[in-house]
């Protein structure tokens, strides 16, 4: 798990939704200098937080943890839930 490269993923998705750290964290109640530490990777979101990250973004948790997208041409009954 490269916490470098989930926050740039992180960065992405939320910039793929034309959110600011600001934006991003007023939704979610937290400090917008979490969201840029998130981002930064130098720190992780919790468990609970990154359900509800994974819900916000419609991505899987795991891609989360990767740090990428799973193939999208992957048949929705392989891919890790």
């Amino acid at each position: 798990m490269n916490q470098q490269q989930i926050g740039k993923f992180l960065k992405h998705l939320r910039n793929d939704k034309g959110l600011t750290q600001e934006q991003l964290a007023e939704y979610f109640y937290v400090f917008s200098r979490t969201v840029s530490r998130w981002e930064t990777g130098r720190n992780m979101p919790d468990v609970e937080m990154l359900i509800e990250l994974a819900d916000f973004y419609d991505v899987e948790i795991r891609e989360i943890i990767d740090g990428k997208r799973i193939s999208e041409n992957m048949d929705n009954e392989t891919r890790i839930h």
